[in-house]
């Protein structure tokens, strides 16, 4: 790869670090925002939990990238390879430092947590992003492999919003509750049901 495509690209992947730090933090509060409607709680935490804050990272992610993807897809061929490896070091540098420091402290500290996904943000723009978009063609397999991570990623984030196992992982540590409330999650089967019925009709 030349040197000034090079470049083209590491612009991009530091933009993405300042995008996903702002816009993980915006969408940190959509789910208040929208006085807790069912449907933005899909793209917002709906708690305080450590799963449920893993919406940060992924969703900006993704919208980052639907962006990004347009402008460099024709100068690198590790694209979801690269944006899947990066989600996994993002989400995985987040809760190797929540549960190492909360070991000693016993509860989180927002300012730590804050640095935390600032450092995952920029790992996985950097350490992943860049240095795999700029390799040599890895195997479509990759690629593939990639998409399915964003994509198994998603799915797990969604549903584990209205089903979530009874772990640790995702309870709030402030109200010990899981996943959204019962009530909004029967108003989102019922709107699905309606739905659904409407289009066999």
């Amino acid at each position: 790869m030349k040197k000034k495509q090079k470049q083209y690209i590491l612009k991009w992947e530091m933009f993405g670090i300042f995008f996903l730090v702002v816009v993980g933090s915006l969408l940190s509060f959509v789910y208040e925002w929208s006085n807790k409607s069912v449907l933005i709680g899909i793209l917002g935490p709906v708690n305080e939990s450590v799963w449920e804050h893993f919406k940060l990272g992924f969703w900006s992610l993704v919208l980052f990238s639907a962006i990004e993807y347009r402008f460099i897809r024709n100068k690198t061929s590790n694209f979801f390879y690269a944006k899947g490896l990066g989600i996994l070091i993002l989400q995985g540098t987040v809760l190797v430092i929540y549960y190492t420091y909360t070991m000693f402290t016993a509860e989180p500290i927002l300012v730590i947590d804050i640095l935390s996904y600032i450092l995952g943000c920029s790992l996985c723009q950097i350490a992943a992003g860049y240095r795999v978009l700029i390799k040599k063609n890895y195997s479509k397999t990759m690629n593939v492999l990639g998409l399915s991570v964003l994509f198994i990623h998603a799915v797990l984030l969604i549903t584990f919003t209205f089903m979530p196992p009874k772990l640790q992982l995702f309870q709030d540590p402030k109200t010990l509750t899981y996943g959204i409330s019962r009530s909004n999650s029967s108003i989102l089967i019922s709107i699905l049901m309606v739905w659904s019925n409407t289009n066999l009709l």
